[in-house]
């Protein structure tokens, strides 16, 4: 059977397992090495492909499934983008992605033209490599979380534009060839695609807002959750094929999904039950993009391979970069996005092959321009990683920031997030002189709108902590949420001012054994209280009275501490037996009697008590 799939050039079992190995192999290995995980999936494809080892030799097989990835892709981020804020994209989805595509379809039409192409070839090829892959650059800014940030919603909105574009340029298409000669006859009129686009839309629009929260109520009441994965699938699957029939992408379907459900009561469920397919399907779709690759065309015609991607990524890249900064994006956010943007797209080789069919471009053009565009995609993450390392730092405005100077509050506080701002309050209240230092622009800013006068300051320098008045100052309260920098700061007190009490905030008990071992005067880790205060909560809305939460408490806290003097002598594996856990019998406590009978006891020490006050 599996022999008879092979020779068919159908796939069978072994190759379901090769494409799950390829992968379960390179992407952690690219990963590791700091490359990003559709590289691997990239190079993992090439080698299982008809080029490599020969594993597999139909691709678009595979490509054809793999495209689901995409699919599912597009549904989670329409899952995140609700109307409202999709509403509030809409300029920069028309005005920035439109001078978007067409900036950079010019530009490369021009160096196609150059090159000796026909304008008509030209224009194919350039428009094809301007619609960068959406799977690559959403990826891409998944691994760096930054998709949700406004810079990455503002490149979400360019490649809603460019998936909006592909109905259009397919129709550029059938006109084109009526110029080379091809058969533009057989190609619908524009405005019926416009209309079939516009149905299609409307349709589910209306199934969406209308149809599918009855649907996933009624199906949530019969407890099937196999039913309801089937019915996510359903919806994703339904919307991406309906507005294929209408002549739009089914990535643009999906989104459209999404977004239609996005306000769902399901959305959490729904998103839960898509993406262990989507993450499947997207690695599968990048494998599916390596094989593709024709090595073939790439030997034969290689020099013009290698100039082809250097020239296109360098020219798309300048052009992206062009427009952001027209468009009043920074330097930083440009310069992020043109690495991004710099590389073609799976839109691409849709477009090429429509071309090829109606005799826009000829086969050796077409096989060439695929490979430029393969070549780009997996250059793209190497380009990003690139730019992140080596772009320079965004610059902050300092605008009503003034460093430190001249300080001489009785007491220095070095760091002023969320942690130093309550502590003030205690110290402010008693009328106590401070200083305030933070190395956080926007926070200092923030800080300035509510009344506080904070000065930029590194309190690891020793020149800063001078002019901050660490030698007059009778207390320094370190309060950064950094443990390296907090003993780098000790260090320096300890050394340079040793009159001065110092309190330290700890991230953790090891770093608190640190501090204590470096000589501080007090030190607390930044959750232990408010862990306290917050099980003391649930105490008390379990039906504990007052006295059994605070003798809790207070054991808890007792036991603590000594089991952290424990640590300080023996390690922080001492003390294991002072720590309750639930797999281990606890260890009886004065109060560990029936509830009843501790609130009794309770009530009568209560009297007591108020008997000897009043005496």
């Amino acid at each position: 059977m599996a022999a008879e799939a092979v020779a068919d050039g159908g796939l069978g079992l072994e190759h379901a397992v090769a494409l799950l190995g390829a992968g379960v192999v390179a992407a952690p290995i690219f990963l590791r090495l700091g490359l990003g995980s559709v590289l691997g999936y990239l190079a993992a494809g090439l080698v299982i492909g008809p080029y490599g080892l020969h594993v597999i030799n139909d691709p678009e097989a595979i490509l054809h499934v793999a495209e689901l990835g995409v699919v599912m892709f597009l549904f989670l981020i329409g899952l995140e983008m609700r109307p409202a804020k999709l509403w509030a994209l809409r300029r920069d989805i028309f005005g920035l992605g439109l001078a978007h595509v067409l900036a950079c379809g010019a530009i490369l039409t021009a160096i196609g033209m150059l090159w000796g192409l026909s304008w008509q070839t030209a224009l194919v090829a350039g428009l094809g490599f301007a619609l960068s892959s959406t799977a690559v650059i959403m990826k891409m800014l998944e691994d760096v979380g930054e998709s949700a940030t406004p810079a990455g919603q503002r490149s979400v909105a360019i490649l809603l534009f460019e998936d909006l574009s592909i109905v259009p340029l397919l129709a550029l298409v059938a006109v084109l060839a009526s110029f080379a000669g091809g058969p533009a006859h057989t190609a619908q009129p524009w405005w019926q695609s416009a209309g079939f686009a516009i149905v299609s839309i409307a349709a589910v629009f209306a199934l969406g807002r209308w149809a599918l929260n009855p649907l996933f109520s009624l199906l949530a009441r019969t407890g099937a959750r196999e039913v309801m994965t089937a019915a996510a699938l359903l919806v994703v699957l339904g919307a991406a094929l309906f507005m294929e029939w209408g002549g739009l992408s089914m990535a643009m379907g999906a989104f459209l999904a999404g977004v239609l459900l996005s306000e769902s009561s399901f959305r959490h469920q729904l998103e839960a039950d898509v993406e262990p397919f989507r993450g499947l399907l997207l690695g599968l779709f990048f494998m599916s993009v390596g094989m593709s690759l024709n090595m073939t065309v790439v030997l034969g015609d290689w020099r013009v391979i290698v100039l082809g991607v250097f020239v296109f990524m360098a020219a798309q890249g300048l052009a992206v970069y062009g427009v952001a900064r027209a468009f009043k994006a920074d330097h930083v956010e440009a310069l992020q996005r043109a690495a991004h943007f710099a590389q073609g797209g799976e839109f691409a080789f849709v477009l090429y092959a429509s071309a090829l069919a109606v005799g826009v471009i000829d086969h050796r053009i077409a096989s060439i321009m695929t490979a430029i565009v393969i070549f780009s995609m997996a250059l793209a993450p190497l380009v990003a990683i690139t730019q992140r390392r080596f772009a320079p730092k965004p610059t902050v405005s300092m605008d009503g920031v003034e460093e430190a100077h001249d300080l001489n509050g009785r007491v220095l506080f070095i760091g002023f997030g969320r942690f130093a701002q309550v502590v003030s309050q205690s110290l402010l209240a008693r009328g106590v002189d401070i200083s305030l230092i933070e190395t956080d622009v926007e926070m200092i800013q923030v800080a300035a709108n509510f009344g506080f006068k904070v000065y930029y300051g590194d309190g690891t320098r020793l020149d800063v902590l001078r002019a901050s008045g660490a030698g007059t100052a009778e207390a320094v309260l370190i309060c950064v949420d950094k443990p390296e920098t907090t003993d780098r700061v000790v260090a320096l007190v300890k050394s340079e001012f040793p009159h001065a009490k110092i309190f330290a905030r700890s991230f953790d008990r090891g770093h608190s054994m640190r501090l204590v071992k470096a000589g501080v005067d007090y030190q607390v880790r930044e959750l232990f209280e408010s862990s306290l205060t917050f099980s003391g909560a649930v105490l008390r809305e379990l039906g504990f009275s007052d006295f059994e939460i605070a003798e809790t408490i207070e054991d808890v806290r007792e036991r603590d501490a000594e089991r952290f003097e424990l640590q300080l002598a023996g390690g922080i594996a001492a003390g294991r037996g002072l720590w309750r856990n639930n797999t281990q019998t606890p260890e009886p406590t004065p109060f560990t009697v029936p509830r009843q009978e501790g609130r009794a006891l309770n009530k009568e020490a209560e009297d007591i008590i108020g008997e000897a006050e009043e005496a």
